[in-house]
């Protein structure tokens, strides 16, 4: 990881299996992130397509404007709890995800969690680097009366001028994997102050050419009384609270891979509660609201910001294009290329750094052809996607309980990086762990399954069960694992 990890020898204890310089402890210097650089992390993660677009499926779904931009701030509000808790372990032992997954499952169980993370990060890698491509395809061919369409190539589906683009886009994300999470933060802390001046540029924008923001802002609920449809206000709202804390349930788990660089726990402390849910709310309201004035200004809504890129055309349709490549990487690289790459690098520490581990996420990327999953079964692979918070939440639940109730925020770093240390567990599986999963993943199958049309049926609670799956599978993991630690004493 070059910039980051320090040239430092494996101690005698450890075993070469679970060490590398990438996974060690971080030391003084390494500890350069301040409350401005998560700030700006998470600035830079919130500033993407998906958050533009977030509110609109809450107001499709019934919700007043006012009342989805108050879920989205309320949902971030609640997954900053778990954030906070999983940042503070990173800050305190310097260690990365993977790692510390090896108090709660042993050294060979952390590898099933951690890949459970990896792969879900992969095919969202993925995804999002096509989405990128797709914006510079799509602005470049307005710009140029469509210089890049062409024919589709055979086998890939797809023509060489949307091939060309998303090979640059990645191309792009390979630099930055190559230099490190120090690179990684400079991105973030440059950007972050440019896109939060872009988004207000564009709510400007909207507001001085559509003399106002149009009559989205000021719709009413659905839900409201004498509308006949009061009664699924509360079901409704449960399910988008969900959908919100979903929405960053990758990051509660892993988040400590980068406050283990803080310098101090009210670094990342302050940095995330500034840099998370004001922000959210701040950016689906510019969806919303530049969204009601395009109704004004072009007759129509029009939410993605892509086509809204089309209709400004000239030099607005190159800003727009900057914007939204920027956007992208941003959140492709914090959310979906850090992670991984410790995850696979915790597989054969020896042997793949996380250097490496970011190539084998950047190569599964683009291998998984992601043009192909969205055009043939685009809905059934969000859908699994989306699911994986039912084995997420548990991760997340396990691991809090783990160190918060079992072992009291005490953990032995040397013991991690040791086949036979303290967490061995049972030849490096903890079955305590592997069991708390396992019932916690276990009430949401059948409403996953439901969910992809594996299953044709299934009772009603089950669905219900699965539509709060990340809060079912965390309390329960958590519960049934401080359960099976019951006089323990911390001991794996």
């Amino acid at each position: 990881m070059k910039g980051d990890a320090p040239d430092r020898e494996m101690p005698a204890s450890h075993d070469p299996g679970l060490w590398n310089r990438d996974l060690t402890p971080t030391v003084p210097e390494q500890r350069t992130w301040t409350w401005k650089s998560y700030s700006a992390l998470w600035v830079g993660m919130v500033a993407c397509i998906p958050t533009y677009m977030l509110a609109s499926g809450l107001i499709s779904s019934g919700l007043s404007p006012g009342q989805a931009i108050l879920l989205v701030f309320l949902g971030n509000s609640i997954v900053l709890v778990p954030m906070l808790l999983t940042g503070a372990m990173g800050t305190k032992y310097g260690i990365p995800f993977p790692v510390l997954l090896r108090a709660s499952f042993g050294p060979r169980g952390a590898q099933v969690a951690a890949l459970a993370r990896a792969f879900v990060a992969c095919g969202w890698f993925g995804i999002n680097t096509w989405i990128g491509g797709s914006a510079i395809y799509a602005v470049v061919n307005i710009l140029t009366n469509n210089l890049l369409a062409g024919t589709a190539l055979p086998f890939l589906g797809i023509d060489a001028g949307q091939l060309l683009c998303f090979l640059a886009f990645w191309a792009v994300h390979i630099y930055f994997i190559r230099h490190g999470t120090d690179s990684i933060r400079w991105l973030e802390t440059l950007s972050a102050p440019f896109l939060l001046l872009m988004g207000l540029a564009l709510l400007f924008w909207a507001y001085t050419r559509a003399h106002g923001f149009g009559e989205m802002l000021s719709a009413p609920s659905a839900f409201a009384p004498g509308s006949g449809k009061e009664s699924m206000f509360w079901p409704t709202v449960a399910a988008s609270t969900t959908a919100m804390v979903g929405f960053w349930a990758t990051l509660a788990l892993n988040i400590c891979d980068f406050t283990r660089f803080s310098k101090s726990q009210r670094d990342q402390i302050v940095g995330q509660s500034i840099g998370l849910p004001v922000p959210m709310a701040l950016f689906s309201f510019i969806g919303v609201a530049v969204t009601s004035a395009t109704v004004v200004i072009f007759g129509k809504a029009i939410w993605a910001p892509v086509d809204l890129a089309g209709h400004l055309g000239g030099a607005g349709a190159v800003v727009a294009l900057v914007v939204i490549c920027l956007c992208t990487l941003t959140v492709n690289m914090a959310a979906n290329v850090v992670s991984p790459s410790y995850d696979f690098s915790n597989l054969a520490p020896s042997k793949i750094s996380f250097t490496g581990g970011g190539y084998i996420t950047a190569a599964i990327g683009l291998l998984i052809f992601p043009w192909k999953l969205l055009q043939s079964a685009g809905t059934y692979i969000f859908a699994w996607l989306v699911g994986y918070s039912a084995l997420l939440g548990p991760i997340a639940g396990i691991m809090i309980a783990d160190y918060y109730v079992v072992r009291r925020q005490k953990l032995a770093v040397g013991d991690m990086f040791r086949y036979d240390g303290r967490y061995r567990g049972a030849a490096g599986w903890n079955l305590r762990g592997i069991a708390a999963l396992i019932v916690g993943v276990a009430p949401n199958l059948p409403g996953f399954l439901h969910s992809v049309n594996l299953v044709s049926h299934v009772a009603p609670i089950f669905d219900t069960i699965f539509t709060g799956a990340w809060f079912a599978g965390f309390f329960v993991s958590g519960a049934v694992y401080i359960l099976l630690n019951a006089g323990s004493k911390g001991e794996a």
